[in-house]
């Protein structure tokens, strides 16, 4: 068993056992990423760069363990690998950004 199918075995036993699979449709997944996701960026909220290199580490990772959460058993909910998925996206945004043209640039493919 992968590492990432044991945390979404513990994620479901912990989900399972509250009875709480009934609240987990598609829709509350993914709006919960996008709670958790806006609690992590509260931490770094009116910091400048340099203060937000000071945030309290347990705060962000707890933050992230609960996108991290959320997002394992969205993948898990519609049978997703999420290996395949992430090397899949590399891949596609190895095309989009080739180093030639977007090495040390923020831009977005469109624009190099």
């Amino acid at each position: 068993m992968s590492e990432i199918q044991e945390i979404i075995e513990e994620l479901t036993k912990f989900r399972n056992a509250r009875d709480w699979k009934q609240f987990h449709d598609s829709k509350n997944l993914a709006t919960a990423i996008s709670i958790e996701a806006a609690e992590l960026n509260e931490l770094f909220l009116w910091k400048t760069a340099e203060e937000s290199e000071q945030v309290d580490e347990s705060k962000i990772k707890e933050e992230l363990a609960d996108i991290f959460s959320f997002a394992l058993l969205l993948a898990d909910k519609h049978d997703l690998n999420v290996k395949e998925i992430i090397l899949e996206k590399i891949k596609i945004n190895n095309e989009k950004y080739p180093v030639s043209k977007s090495k040390g640039t923020a831009k977005k493919y469109v624009d190099l």
